[in-house]
């Protein structure tokens, strides 16, 4: 008697719309196509789209083992992971949620510093359209900053008010 292999119903990433013309499996699930993950590296003033980030698996993450312990990563270098979700006005596009999480991670010692509840909330925060950069210090506020307006400047433009004065460093 063979068995039979239970549905896995875990975690999906829809590439359109759930509630599409059905009412069927799926209705309602999270879809991630608007998120994409952003690494400062702090000491070097770079930032750069990482799609491994999605699953902790970005260049800065990798051969890392990250605990909850900042002790652990002593003497490593700073990052920020930020979550940018886009949306659409009639403008445009534009980056609707900006939310950043630290990071710490030491080559050296093969350890890192994160907080993963603190990094799976910013994320549903990010998709919520908020803004929560108020832990960034004002150089890394600066790169990030930079880092949208370069990388659109018509998403930059068409972006609200909050997200230009949370990362103003003039103040």
């Amino acid at each position: 008697m063979t068995e039979k292999k239970k549905k896995n119903i875990g975690f999906n990433i829809i590439k359109s719309d759930p509630t599409d013309g059905h009412g069927g499996f799926g209705i309602g699930a999270l879809s991630l196509d608007n998120v994409s993950p952003v690494i400062i590296d702090v000491d070097e003033g770079e930032a750069e789209i990482d799609i491994g980030a999605m699953h902790a698996r970005s260049k800065a993450e990798k051969g890392v083992k990250f605990t909850q312990n900042r002790e652990d990563s002593a003497g490593g270098k700073p990052y920020w992971l930020v979550w940018v979700t886009i949306d659409r006005k009639p403008e445009g596009p534009y980056y609707a949620g900006v939310t950043a999480c630290e990071m710490v991670v030491n080559r050296e010692k093969r350890r890192g510093y994160k907080l993963l509840p603190e990094h799976v909330n910013l994320m549903d925060k990010s998709m919520k359209r908020k803004i929560v950069v108020d832990k960034m210090d004002d150089k890394s506020k600066g790169i990030l900053a930079a880092f949208l307006k370069n990388h659109n400047e018509d998403m930059w433009k068409h972006s609200e008010s909050a997200l230009h004065e949370a990362l103003d460093t003039v103040n």
